[in-house]
């Protein structure tokens, strides 16, 4: 469920009519709504009321907009970060260090530094090597850090190959077979304090299947530990929870996730976390878009060129990945059309034969399920400027980050004197 929804035959966010918005703010334009977010985050954590304690970390990089972790961190949440930069915006947002947790394969030398003093709850080590360097870090400044080995189950997430990351060709984790031995080596480590095992295995995934055979993988491998004298006292299980892009699609529920969850982990005795991202944040957002004109095609539907581009909305581009494409003041005359952007790529085409309301030049049209991976992955191609972004709360918007202009982004090269 969310909170864009029509009334008197306009599309509006929460209590406010989308085209106030684009009135007040111009298009491309990200809209976001405070009520969804909440509500999303109230509905994950009911999901979740039969384990004992859960920590909820939202994954930073689905929309790393101040506002909106501000939003999660009012819920409860921590944060799940993936750089350096994402580990100031969850600060900055008011999360608490303690419900921070440090993922990703690169971490360098700075960013495991400045976790460090920063005080986060766990780091999920990726590799062996990135544990011994951690370690060698923590000691030479006076900390002990808390961590979790990730490791990478070989299981098939069923999912994009570019978004999945439990196979044991991606890049993630280490190897299950050889996970005991580094855990346990790692445990002797004197600037480590190893509790825990972490997987994540993909995103939006669209079965609990893939998800409950690598559970049971963990819960194997905390049973090895254990015989071995390892302390397992918490589990980190990531994200990747499916939500619904095209109208009607039907996903598992985070009920049913709940459910499988606190059955497939009753014995395990570790205190929980979980990373969700894309179910939280997908459906808040939305792209307001501007249709800048219709061209025909070549005897085909008419390329309907619209104003926000694959620089501010990558996933068509990059996946093949479906958003439904609907007027902010439909007609209910409904025409097939090809929806484009104005990059000078093919690439830049959000839909082809995509059934829709008829839309003439200057008309408003939103890109659905864009509250993540929306914003966060945008780029200045073509020498375009970066989107403004929105947060509606009832009927009051606010913008919540600034549209950079390209002239902002020139202004900060130079051109070096022996070339003037």
């Amino acid at each position: 469920m969310d909170h864009f929804t029509y009334r008197g035959g306009i599309l509006h966010a929460e209590d406010v009519p989308l085209p106030a918005i684009a009135e007040a703010v111009g298009t491309p334009v990200y809209v976001y709504s405070r009520a969804t977010l909440e509500r999303h985050a109230r509905v994950f954590r009911e999901a979740l009321s039969a384990l004992d304690n859960p920590q909820i970390a939202f994954a930073v990089k689905a929309n790393p907009n101040l506002a909106v972790l501000k939003v999660l961190q009012k819920q409860g949440f921590g944060a799940d970060v993936v750089s350096g930069g994402e580990l100031t915006r969850a600060l900055a947002a008011g999360m608490a260090p303690g419900k921070i947790v440090f993922s990703g394969v690169g971490k360098t030398h700075a960013e495991l530094l400045q976790a460090l003093e920063a005080g986060i709850g766990q780091f999920n080590l990726e590799s062996e090597e990135e544990g011994y360097e951690l370690s060698l870090l923590a000691q030479r400044h006076g900390h002990r850090a808390a961590c979790a080995l990730r490791v990478n189950p070989d299981v098939d997430a069923r999912t994009h190959d570019k978004i999945s990351t439990g196979k044991r060709e991606n890049k993630f984790g280490v190897p299950l077979d050889r996970a005991a031995d580094i855990y346990a080596a790692l445990a002797d480590e004197a600037g480590l304090e190893m509790r825990g095992i972490a997987v994540h295995i993909g995103s939006q995934l669209a079965s609990l299947e893939p998800l409950e055979d690598a559970f049971g993988r963990v819960g194997a491998l905390i049973g090895q530990l254990r015989k071995r004298g390892c302390a397992v006292t918490h589990a980190d299980l990531g994200g990747g929870l499916g939500v619904p892009y095209k109208a009607g699609e039907v996903l598992p529920t985070p009920a049913e996730y709940g459910a499988m969850v606190a059955r497939v982990t009753r014995d395990w005795n570790v205190a929980l976390t979980f990373e969700p991202g894309r179910v939280i944040a997908g459906n808040a957002g939305v792209l307001l878009t501007r249709v800048i004109r219709s061209k025909r095609s070549a005897g085909g539907p008419p390329f309907v060129i619209v104003d926000a581009a694959m620089n501010d909305l990558a996933r068509p581009a990059l996946y093949g990945a479906w958003h439904d494409f609907d007027a902010v003041e439909p007609s209910g005359e409904l025409a097939p059309a090809h929806i484009v952007g104005p990059i000078c790529e093919t690439g830049d085409t959000f839909a082809m034969d995509r059934m829709c309301d008829t839309l003439a030049p200057g008309d408003l049209a939103v890109f659905r399920t864009a509250g993540a991976y929306g914003a966060t992955m945008a780029s200045s191609y073509n020498s375009r400027g970066f989107v403004a972004e929105v947060l509606v709360d009832g009927d009051q918007f606010a913008v919540v980050a600034d549209r950079i202009p390209a002239d902002a982004i020139m202004g900060a090269e130079r051109v070096p004197e022996w070339l003037a």
